[in-house]
């Protein structure tokens, strides 16, 4: 049983636990001089989610590695850089699918676009060891950490 009301609901699967079966309603469906939302790709909707790649950084005893989901994309298709400042910047691009002129697109979800995200390294990143794997759309970037020396305490002798 549906919490959402058949009104709003009409003709459309829906489901408050399942998130991705809810569509945009529009409210000007059906008058004769709007464009449904459903019929125009947004631009904004395409992009924003490929842009805001979700990205984990831990730090290990030896490194700190970062994980990003890239699930689509080849190797050639992602730059990794370090930056003079210490900045990791991982970026890539994911190309538009091509359209037919026939073609009837009846759902757009998976996005597209170009990505940027940038990090501040710490000081103790090795910056010049830094290494980079892509294997089944996850990137790995591991940048291992210089060993922190202690302190030496040295005793001074006070004369006088």
């Amino acid at each position: 049983m549906s919490l959402i009301p058949s009104v709003l609901s009409a003709g459309r699967r829906s489901s408050i636990f399942d998130p991705f079966s809810l569509d945009i309603w529009d409210p000007f469906e059906g008058f004769p001089f709007s464009t449904t939302l459903s019929n125009i790709p947004s631009t904004v909707d395409e992009t924003s989610a490929f842009a805001n790649t979700r990205i984990d950084w831990k730090e290990t005893p030896v490194a700190h590695v970062f994980k990003a989901d890239l699930r689509g994309l080849k190797k050639e298709e992602v730059k990794v850089e370090v930056e003079e400042g210490r900045v990791l910047q991982i970026s890539g691009e994911r190309s538009k699918e091509q359209e037919e002129k026939n073609d009837k697109w009846h759902r757009v979800e998976r996005s597209s676009g170009k990505f940027l995200r940038r990090f501040r390294l710490p000081e103790d990143a090795k910056t010049d060891e830094v290494k980079a794997s892509m294997e089944n759309g996850v990137l790995t970037v591991t940048v291992p950490k210089e060993e922190v020396k202690k302190a030496e305490v040295k005793a001074i002798e006070i004369s006088g």
